[in-house]
């Protein structure tokens, strides 16, 4: 596949709290940090867009258990959780786009409660590839809305990994991305033409 200039990777949450030792794990979140890790620098090396979304919640957000959502606090603003994964080295000229920093909004949509179409828009992308946690949460509501600001959209299966709270959650999450004119693609496919 050709990446090109109206190509952008959006690496979505590789952050402490959701990998293993994190406050809300995702099972392979560390394989995922270190897979999304390579595409960002092959999407670096072919000067196109980077933009990774960071959970970015205020301590009292209206998601997390205490104030009666179903999650425990994960990605605290300013907290050690909050940070990228420590094997996710952000390229030079990466954008970070947080969100979720309004209390009330429970944003797993990265382009709710940013500015994350703005970005886009700006720079001319078109086509997104898509990797991240969780697929079955941010990943998939990332995608569906890229999709209905009709972005075209391509999800590697290999730089994602799901919560599933209930089993299957992350094929069925799969199964809408597909439905809703996402293409799945594996990361490893797209370089292999160099």
């Amino acid at each position: 596949m050709n990446i090109s200039g109206r190509d952008a990777l959006i690496a979505v949450d590789i952050q402490n709290d959701f990998c293993p030792g994190g406050s809300l794990a995702v099972t392979g979140g560390d394989a995922v940090a270190a897979r999304m890790n390579h595409v960002a620098r092959e999407f670096a090396r072919r000067e196109c867009g980077i933009f990774a979304t960071q959970d970015w919640h205020p301590a009292a957000h209206s998601s997390f258990r205490g104030q009666g959502g179903p999650w425990p606090p994960h990605c605290v603003q300013g907290s050690k959780g909050a940070e990228f994964h420590p094997q996710f080295n952000l390229p030079a000229g990466a954008r970070v786009v947080r969100k979720g920093a309004d209390p009330k909004v429970d944003a797993y949509s990265g382009f709710l409660d940013s500015n994350l179409e703005a970005e886009l828009r700006s720079a001319g992308i078109e086509r997104v590839f898509v990797g991240g946690l969780a697929t079955d949460y941010c990943v998939l509501n990332t995608v569906l809305d890229a999709r209905k600001l009709k972005f075209e959209v391509y999800v590697m299966t290999d730089a994602i990994a799901a919560v599933n709270v209930r089993p299957g959650d992350g094929e069925a999450a799969l199964r809408r991305m597909t439905r809703a004119g996402a293409v799945t693609v594996v990361s490893t496919a797209l370089f292999s033409g160099r």
